[in-house]
């Protein structure tokens, strides 16, 4: 509100607006419906990570993304990768490696800031909202200075969707050799959105191209430059995309390894 001292002479004062906001849409059900989206994968993902079971399937190789790397001493045989150095208590996840740059890589995201931000702290909910808190420090403090770290998160989930990478291309397999089955399909797609997440980046979009003064003298970065914006302006889409792919693939080498039902086989 302009005070006395800077309204301009002549000017009239703002009239005095009891209601918190004039909006008469629902600007309240994008912040509702995002809580009960990330809740429900947040709720869903925490039971999965600590079920410590129904996450490998040793026929067909398929390896859920909860569990890559299995890094603990309670992976079942042939499901870890890269060795078992890390105890098998309950409480360590078995992908204890990786989770936490991830879950961090994903805090810190741009989009996902804007969502938590405006769902669950009402900070605010909407365009022409209130706040709804008394007063706003940004990211200037403890925890949130934290944010400023997500272009280092963005190279260990650079190198972790290089793990899934490999865990997609190793479940090309059968008792007979080489297989192909629906579950591969699966794990490709993930493999594929989960690229697309992340290179879409804003950090990953700067690292490539945002230092550069004269694109004409960097004709590939510049290439590749357009190729990340066009991605980058559907990180939202991704980011929830994402979640949707990562639950599915989850729940469908879970559904297969506890045998509720066969995979389908294209060959052997």
């Amino acid at each position: 509100m302009t005070s006395t001292a800077t309204r301009p002479r002549g000017a009239r004062a703002r009239a005095a607006i009891a209601a918190k906001t004039l909006r008469t849409d629902r600007w309240w059900f994008a912040p509702l419906i995002t809580v009960v989206g990330l809740s429900a994968w947040v709720i869903y993902a925490t039971v999965r990570v600590f079920m410590h079971r129904w996450y490998w399937v040793p026929d067909y190789h398929y390896l859920t993304p909860f569990y890559s790397p299995c890094v603990t001493e309670r992976c079942v045989e042939g499901s870890s990768h890269f060795g078992s150095f890390l105890p098998g208590w309950w409480i360590i996840p078995d992908a204890a490696l990786t989770l936490p740059f991830l879950l961090l890589f994903r805090l810190t995201c741009y989009y996902y800031r804007k969502a938590y931000y405006r769902s669950f702290w009402l900070s605010p909910p909407a365009c022409a909202v209130p706040d709804g808190h008394k007063s706003y420090s940004g990211e200037t403090r403890f925890p949130l200075l934290g944010q400023n770290l997500h272009r280092y998160f963005f190279y260990a989930a650079a190198i972790i969707s290089l793990i899934n990478t490999w865990d997609a291309i190793y479940a090309f397999h059968s008792p007979k050799g080489f297989g192909f089955g629906l579950g591969n399909v699966v794990l490709l797609v993930n493999v594929v959105m989960l690229w697309a997440y992340t290179i879409s980046c804003h950090s990953c979009r700067h690292i490539i191209g945002g230092r550069l003064k004269h694109f004409s003298k960097h004709p590939v970065r510049y290439k590749a430059w357009t190729g990340v914006s066009w991605l980058n302006t559907r990180h939202m889409q991704l980011a929830w995309i994402t979640l949707g792919t990562l639950a599915l693939t989850d729940f469908y080498v879970m559904a297969i390894a506890a045998g509720w039902f066969p995979d389908l086989r294209f060959i052997n």
